[in-house]
């Protein structure tokens, strides 16, 4: 098993085009194609989860937190970032990070950040555009099914809770082959016309090379006509912190202690209570203060966040209460959605959750 094997395990839960612009998730450091021996899963890389990976006998880490988040000029021992770049490079240590990729998809850190909390009835608090296109392709009648079925199973087609989606109008084609070709249908130099079938269906971005792939390959004709069209559709199970609400309606105090006792939160800063129970439950791991005014627009009763500023506490008006739970307290989950995805694909190797504890934060 290598560990590019792995890692494209977790690229199919999260695709590195669900991460933020700003963001460097994917490989940091190291040899994808040398064998897996173990992995470590890690909050963030500090010289101390380096020695856990060592000691374990772990040559792929996995973070949430990238090592190199912005771009660096030079590897130097005399600086913290290069002494860990050196000393994984030399151990033959492969790091690896999914960040915002793995906070924006459904079934990522908020999903699980959710469930700790109880909250369901799950819908992205605000949903990503630009990352759905549009594919029309025309083939013979005869060859139509085949050519569709094939492209909903590379991943196209899915709408909402519905998959299998295309809309499909018969007509008219004309061509003309040349003397080099080998025509499906038609002679060479005479123009043929061929009662096709015109095929639209939508996909996102990440799946396109395969699902083009997917489709010439099944496609009679020599050469595959096709159109790809960017659209401005939202998708709605990728993007930005998520919104459900809870089973019964609860005391604002009450719920507040629940977070700090499901997340081993000291103290919860917030704004000022608002005297209403608690029911619709807006939340995003991390730095999640951009979306103060999403979760207001959709009337939660509470929003949930790390590293909320002091001037953003003025943007909650009065019917929401604004909470900050920390950032590693928000994220902290994200450990056991790298170990269940890759468990469940993988058990003939070490997968382990590192006991180095890296949050810089502490409470007094």
């Amino acid at each position: 098993m290598k560990i590019s094997d792995v890692i494209t395990e977790i690229e199919r839960i999260a695709p590195l085009s669900f991460q933020e612009s700003y963001d460097n998730s994917g490989l940091i450091a190291g040899d994808t194609g040398q064998e897996v021996k173990g992995v470590l899963l890690a909050f963030d890389v500090t010289p101390d989860v380096i020695s856990d990976a060592i000691v374990n006998k772990c040559n792929l880490v996995i973070s949430h937190h990238p090592l190199i988040f912005k771009g660096i000029q030079k590897i130097d021992a005399a600086d913290t970032t290069g002494r860990m770049l050196m000393r994984a490079i030399k151990d033959d240590i492969v790091l690896y990070a999914a960040h915002t990729n793995a906070d924006n998809v459904i079934r990522g850190v908020n999903h699980y950040l959710a469930k700790a909390l109880g909250v369901k009835k799950l819908n992205i608090l605000q949903p990503k555009k630009g990352l759905l296109r549009k594919l029309v392709t025309f083939c013979p009648i005869e060859a139509a099914d085949q050519v569709r079925n094939v492209i909903f199973k590379a991943g196209a087609g899915h709408i909402g809770n519905y998959d299998s989606c295309s809309f499909n109008l018969e007509g008219q084609g004309s061509f003309r082959a040349g003397k080099e070709t080998d025509p499906y249908v038609g002679e060479k130099d005479k123009l043929h016309f061929e009662k096709e079938v015109r095929i639209e269906t939508i996909y996102p971005v990440h799946l396109e090379r395969k699902i083009i792939k997917d489709m010439i390959e099944a496609h009679p004709y020599e050469e595959v006509a096709f159109d790809l069209y960017p659209l401005e559709n939202h998708l709605d199970n990728v993007g930005a912190g998520m919104i459900g609400e809870l089973d019964q309606p609860v005391h604002e105090k009450d719920f507040l202690n629940l977070c700090k006792e499901k997340l081993g939160i000291a103290c919860i800063k917030h704004s000022k209570l608002t005297g209403k129970p608690v029911k619709k439950v807006a939340f995003c791991g991390g730095s999640g203060s951009f979306l103060i005014g999403s979760a207001k627009s959709q009337q939660a009763d509470i929003f949930l966040t790390g590293d909320i500023k002091y001037h953003d506490y003025f943007q909650t008006g009065e019917n929401l209460l604004l909470a900050d739970i920390g950032h590693y307290e928000s994220e902290q989950f994200v450990l056991d959605m790298f170990y269940s995805v890759l468990k469940q694909k993988f058990s003939t190797f070490a997968i382990l959750i590192s006991k180095v504890k890296t949050n810089p934060v502490y409470y007094y």
